[in-house]
C-alpha cells in the first residue's frame, strides 16, 4: 500500500463495500464454503437476510482490523521514522535515506512462498503481530535516550517484520474471500489501511506534544490489542496452504513455481513496468513532504495535524476510487485516474513556489491526498487481478513488492536531489517521474 502525507476518518463497511462492486460483465459470484459466511445471501436484488447482513458485518470487521494492523507498522517505518529524524535535525540527505526502510517491502517476494507453503497466512499474521509489539516496545524505550543508531536499527526491524506481516494479511484476505468479494471489499481494505496512516500522523502530533517514546508505547499497546483480537477472532478458511504447487513439485522447484506462474501471465512485461512506475512520482514527492512543510514553518505537531487532515482526504479518495471502479470498470478508469494522480503532484510544486499561509497548505495537501487515495484503490484492484489461485500470497507479494521499489530508490535519492535543486524544481521532477506510469496505464491488461 503506499506512502503519502495521509489521514482518514473511519470508514463504514457498508459504504466501502458498495464502493467497489464487481465490474459490469464480470463473472457471477462464486459461492463456496471457504469464501462465504454461513447463511450469507447471494448478490442479487433480493433483500439480504439478517444472517447475511451479520456475516457481511463480521467480514467487514476483520478486514478493517487486519488492514489497519498492516498499515500502522508501515506508517511507523516510513512516516514516523522520517518525522523522528526531521525533529532530530538530520540533514535532507539522511531524511531521504530513511526511504531505504522500504527495502524489505521490495524484497518480500523472496520469502513470500514460505507463507503459502508452510503454516497458513492466519498463523503468520498473528505471530508477526506479536513480534511487532516487542520491536515497537523497544523503540519506545530507545527513542528518547539519544541512542540514534539503535533507534535506526529498530526502525529497520519494524520494516522487516511489517513487510512479512503484509504478505500474511494480503494472503489471508485473498484466501478467505472469493474474487468478487475481494473486489467488493477493496475500498474498505484501502480505507482501513489509510486509517492506520492517519494513526501514524496522530502519533507524530502526539510525539510533538509528549515525546516519541510515549508515542511508540501507545502504538505498541494498539498492536498488542489487535494481535489478541486476531488470535481469538479471525475466521479459519478451509484452503490448504501450498495447494497451488505443481503436482510432485519439491524443494527448489516448489519454491520457484509461484514466480514461474506469475511471469507466464498475458502481457506480463507491460504489467511489471506499470507496477514499477505507477507511484514513482508520488514516492519522490512523499519523501520530501515533511522537510517542505518544516521549511514552511510547521513544527512537529503541526505537521502531524496537517498529515492527519490529508489522510482523511485519502480515505475519502479510496472510497471514491471504489465507487468509480464500480460504476465504470477498471478498463475505463485506470488511465484517467493515473492522469489525475500525476497532475496532483503539481500541487506540491505550487506549495514550494508560492510558500502560502497555513490554510492554503492544508487545502493543497488535502487535494493531493484525495487524488492519491483514488489512485491507490485502482492499483489495489489491478494487483489483485494479477494473482493466480493457489499462489495468492506469493503473487500479491510480488506485485506489491514491485510497487514499492520506486518508493525506496526514488525516495532514497530524493534528499540529495532536493538539496541540490531546491524544493520547487524537485517537485517538478517528481511530476515528470509520474508520466511513464500514466503512459503505461494505456498498455496493461484491463481485467
Amino acid at each position: 500500500m503506499e506512502a503519502a502525507v495521509t489521514s482518514h476518518k473511519p470508514v463504514e463497511p457498508a459504504a466501502a463495500a458498495r464502493a467497489a462492486l464487481p465490474e459490469p460483465g464480470a463473472e457471477a459470484p462464486r459461492r463456496d464454503a471457504s469464501s462465504e459466511a454461513p447463511g450469507e445471501a447471494a448478490s442479487s436484488g433480493v433483500a439480504a437476510a439478517p444472517g447475511a447482513v451479520a456475516g457481511g458485518a463480521r467480514r467487514g470487521l476483520w478486514i478493517s482490523s487486519t488492514y489497519f494492523a498492516e498499515g500502522l507498522p508501515y506508517a511507523i517505518a516510513h512516516k514516523v521514522a522520517g518525522e523522528f529524524f526531521t525533529a532530530a535535525g538530520a540533514s535532507l540527505e539522511i531524511i531521504g535515506l530513511t526511504s531505504l526502510y522500504g527495502l524489505p517491502w521490495n524484497l518480500k517476494f523472496l520469502w513470500s512462498p514460505l507463507v503459502d507453503l508452510h503454516g497458513s497466512p492466519r498463523r503468520w499474521l498473528v505471530a508477526v503481530e506479536i513480534a511487532l509489539v516487542a520491536i515497537v516496545l523497544g523503540l519506545a524505550a530507545a527513542a528518547d535516550s539519544g541512542a540514534i543508531w539503535l533507534v535506526a536499527a529498530l526502525f529497520g526491524a519494524v520494516a522487516v517484520a511489517a513487510a512479512t506481516h503484509d504478505i500474511a494479511v494480503d494472503g489471508f484476505y485473498l484466501q478467505a474471500l472469493d474474487k468478487d468479494a475481494q473486489a467488493a471489499f477493496s475500498g474498505l481494505r484501502v480505507g482501513a489501511y489509510r486509517l492506520a496512516l492517519l494513526a501514524g500522523a496522530l502519533l507524530v502530533a502526539f510525539a510533538g506534544w509528549a515525546s516519541f517514546g510515549a508515542a511508540f508505547a501507545v502504538a505498541a499497546g494498539g498492536l498488542a490489542l489487535l494481535a489478541i483480537a486476531h488470535a481469538a477472532g479471525l475466521p479459519r478458511p478451509a484452503a490448504t496452504p501450498g495447494a497451488g504447487a505443481a503436482p510432485g513439485a519439491t524443494g527448489l522447484r516448489r519454491y520457484i513455481e509461484p514466480f514461474r506462474v506469475y511471469l507466464r501471465q498475458p502481457q506480463i512485461a507491460s504489467s511489471l513496468a506499470f507496477i514499477l512506475c505507477y507511484r514513482a512520482g508520488d514516492a519522490l514527492m512523499f519523501a520530501m513532504s515533511s522537510p517542505l512543510l518544516k521549511s514552511l514553518g510547521l513544527d512537529t505537531a503541526a505537521r502531524g495535524n496537517v498529515g492527519g487532515v490529508g489522510t482523511v482526504a485519502s480515505i475519502a479518495g479510496s472510497i471514491l476510487g471504489g465507487v468509480i471502479i464500480k460504476r465504470w470498470g477498471l478498463a475505463r478508469t485506470i488511465f484517467p485516474i493515473a492522469l489525475v494522480q500525476s497532475l496532483a503532484i503539481l500541487l506540491y510544486v505550487a506549495l514550494a513556489w508560492a510558500r502560502p499561509a497555513l490554510p492554503w497548505v492544508v487545502a493543497l495537501v488535502t487535494l493531493e491526498q484525495l487524488a492519491a487515495g483514488v489512485g491507490t484503490a485502482v492499483l489495489a484492484v489491478f494487483l489483485m487481478r494479477r494473482c493466480v489461485d493457489g499462489y495468492k500470497s506469493s503473487h500479491f507479494a510480488i506485485g506489491s513488492a514491485l510497487m514499492s521499489v520506486s518508493a525506496t530508490f526514488a525516495g532514497s535519492a530524493s534528499g540529495y536531489l532536493a538539496a541540490s535543486a531546491g524544493f520547487t524544481a524537485f517537485f517538478a521532477i517528481a511530476f515528470a517521474a509520474s508520466i511513464p506510469g500514466v503512459v503505461l496505464s494505456r498498455l496493461v491488461p484491463r481485467e
